[in-house]
C-alpha cells in the first residue's frame, strides 16, 4: 500500500511545480510582451512621425454615408467642368502692401540720352520696377529728455522766494535706469515670444556696440513685471474667474534657488485660460509644487466647468464640474497600435477599435463644429451619446481580457476611471471634445523652457509667468507683442494702478489700444 501512495505523492508535487512553472512562464511571457511594447513605441516616438493622425482609408470604419445621409436634402444635378487652373498672382505685392517704401530710381544722364542710330534726343517711354525685401537690422539710438525749468525774472528781483515751473514729462518705466520702454520691449519679446536667452542677448546687445549684462537684462524684466505687469494680471484673473467655462493645464519647471529645496527639484508652472466663447485670456501661475490646493486658491469665486487631462489634482474643487479631454484618450489608444507588432497594426485589434471609438466622437464634432451651442448640444445628444454607450460596453468587456500593463490595457482603464469627465462634454454645448485649446497655449513656454532650461529664483520664475501671460493673452488677441508691451510699458507708469477702469482700458482685448499694437490681417 506504501508503495501505491508514493507515486501518488509524487505525481500530485510534480502537477503543483508544472502549475506553478506555467504561472512563471505566463507571467514572464506577460513582462516580455510588456518590454516590447515599449520597445517598440519608443522607437517609433524616436525615429517615426509624431502625428497621432488616422489615415484618411481608415477613416472608414463606421458607414459614414449613412451616419451623415439626409434623405430630405435634394439630389445635386452632375456637372462636368474643365478649365485650366491659373497662378494666383498678386500675392507679393497683397504681402508688401503695408510696408514702409524706399525708392531708389535709376536714369541716364542727359548727355547719354542720345539715340545711338540718328542721334536723335530719347524720350522716357516707360519704367521697369522691381521689388525686394530689405531687411534693417536692430540699432540702438541715445534719447535725450531735456526738460525745461522756468522761473519769474520779476520774482526773482523783487520777492524771497520765487516760483517754479517744470515741463510735464512721462515718467519713465524704471526710473534712474538707461532702460527705456522699447528698450524693455525688446529684451522680453526676444525671450518671452522668441525664446531667445538673456545671455545670447548679452552677445547681441555687444553687437550692437552696448554692453548691457544679463544680470541687468534680468532686473529689467523681474522690476517691470512687479510694478507694471502684476496689477494688469491680477485684472485678468478676475475677468478670468467671470467665465464659466476654462480650461487648464500644467507642466514641469526647474528653478534653482528656491528656499528649502534641492536645485534639482521639480516646480510646475500652471496654465489656465478662456474657452471658445469671449475674450481670450491665458494665465500662468508659478508654484513649487503639483498639489490640488494651487488650482483650488487660483480658482477660487469660480463656478462652472474646468476642461483638463484628467490630473487627480483638480478633482473635487467646490463648485467645479471637471472636463475630460478626449485628445488624451484616443492617444493612449493611439500609443497602444503603435506598439504592437508590424504584422497585427493592419487587423482588427483591441487597440485599433478603441481608436476607432474615438475617431467616430471627433468625427461627430467635425460636422457640429459652427452650429451654435444649442444646436451643437441637441446633435451630440442625438449622434455622440449612442457611440459613447456602445463604447462603455465595449471598454467593460474588454477590461476583463486585457493585461492592466498593456499598452492597451492602459488605454482601456483609463477611460473608464475618467469615464464621468469624458463624457461630460454632453452637459454643454459651448464644451470642446479635448483640452487642446491649453495644450497649444502651454506650448509657447515648453518650447521656450528649452532654449533658457531653467528659472533661477521663485521671484524669476513669478515674472516669467507674469510676462508669458501677458505675452500669449495679446497674441491670442491680434497683438504685436513688441508693440503692446512698448506700449504698456508707457502707459502703466504714468495711470493710477488702482482704477480697474484705467486698467482695462489697457487690457489686450480693449477696443482702445492704438493701432500700431494691432496685426495686420493679410
Amino acid at each position: 500500500m506504501e508503495n501505491v501512495i508514493k507515486p501518488m505523492v509524487l505525481i500530485e508535487k510534480l502537477e503543483q511545480e508544472n502549475m506553478l512553472l506555467k504561472q512563471e512562464n505566463a507571467a514572464l511571457q506577460a513582462k516580455i510582451n510588456w518590454l516590447e511594447e515599449q520597445f517598440r513605441l519608443s522607437q517609433h516616438k524616436q525615429f517615426g512621425t509624431s502625428s497621432e493622425q488616422t489615415p484618411q482609408e481608415q477613416l472608414n470604419f463606421f458607414d459614414e454615408a449613412e451616419a451623415e445621409a439626409k434623405p430630405e436634402a435634394p439630389e445635386p444635378a452632375i456637372e462636368e467642368i474643365t478649365y485650366k487652373r491659373h497662378k494666383k498672382q498678386g500675392h507679393r505685392e497683397e504681402m508688401m502692401k503695408d510696408l514702409p517704401e524706399e525708392v531708389i530710381e535709376y536714369r541716364l544722364p542727359i548727355e547719354e540720352q542720345i539715340c545711338s542710330c540718328c542721334g536723335g534726343e530719347l524720350h522716357e517711354m516707360s519704367t521697369e520696377v522691381r521689388r525686394e525685401l530689405k531687411v534693417i537690422p536692430a540699432q540702438v539710438v541715445v534719447v535725450k529728455h531735456i526738460r525745461a525749468k522756468y522761473s519769474c525774472r520779476a520774482c526773482e528781483k523783487n520777492e524771497i522766494t520765487t516760483p517754479i515751473k517744470t515741463a510735464p514729462m512721462p515718467a519713465p518705466a524704471l526710473p534712474g535706469s538707461i532702460a527705456s520702454a522699447s528698450a524693455i520691449a525688446y529684451v522680453m519679446s526676444q525671450k518671452f515670444v522668441f525664446g531667445l536667452p538673456l545671455y545670447r542677448q548679452e552677445q547681441q546687445w555687444s553687437q550692437l556696440g552696448v554692453k548691457i549684462s544679463r544680470q541687468t537684462m534680468a532686473n529689467w524684466i523681474v522690476l517691470c513685471s512687479a510694478r507694471w505687469f502684476y496689477p494688469l494680471y491680477n485684472r485678468m484673473h478676475e475677468h478670468l474667474l467671470s467665465n464659466d467655462i476654462l480650461n487648464a493645464d500644467e507642466t514641469k519647471l526647474q528653478v534653482l534657488n528656491e528656499p528649502g529645496r534641492l536645485a534639482t527639484a521639480t516646480s510646475y508652472m500652471w496654465l489656465y485660460r478662456t474657452g471658445r466663447d469671449g475674450p481670450a485670456i491665458i494665465l500662468y501661475e508659478y508654484q513649487a509644487t503639483r498639489a490640488s490646493k494651487n488650482p483650488e486658491l487660483f480658482l477660487k469665486g469660480f463656478k462652472g466647468y474646468l476642461c483638463t487631462d484628467g490630473y487627480s489634482g483638480y478633482n473635487n474643487l467646490p463648485g467645479i464640474i471637471n472636463v475630460g479631454c478626449w485628445a488624451h484618450a484616443r492617444r493612449k489608444f493611439d500609443e497602444a497600435l503603435k506598439a504592437l507588432p508590424a504584422k497585427l497594426k493592419d487587423g482588427q485589434s483591441a487597440a485599433k477599435q478603441g481608436l476607432d471609438f474615438c475617431n467616430k466622437l471627433f468625427a461627430v464634432e467635425r460636422v457640429l463644429h459652427d452650429l451654435t451651442a444649442e444646436e451643437r448640444y441637441e446633435g451630440r445628444s442625438v449622434k455622440s451619446r449612442p457611440i459613447l454607450n456602445e463604447f462603455r460596453d465595449w471598454l467593460n468587456y474588454q477590461r476583463a481580457r486585457m493585461t492592466p500593463k498593456s499598452a492597451t490595457g492602459v488605454a482601456v482603464h483609463y477611460c473608464l476611471n475618467q469615464w464621468d469627465k469624458l463624457e461630460a462634454f454632453l452637459l454643454d454645448g459651448r464644451l470642446e471634445l479635448d483640452n487642446n485649446r491649453s495644450e497649444r497655449s502651454i506650448k509657447p513656454f515648453v518650447i521656450g523652457r528649452k532654449a533658457w532650461l531653467f528659472n533661477n529664483t521663485p521671484r524669476g520664475a513669478t515674472a516669467s509667468a507674469t510676462i508669458y501671460s501677458i505675452v500669449e493673452t495679446a497674441k491670442e488677441n491680434g497683438l504685436i507683442p513688441f508693440q503692446y508691451l512698448i506700449f504698456l510699458l508707457e502707459r502703466l507708469p504714468n495711470i493710477d494702478l488702482s482704477d480697474k477702469k484705467m486698467i482695462d482700458e489697457l487690457l489686450p482685448w480693449s477696443a482702445n489700444l492704438p493701432e500700431v499694437c494691432r496685426l495686420k490681417k493679410g
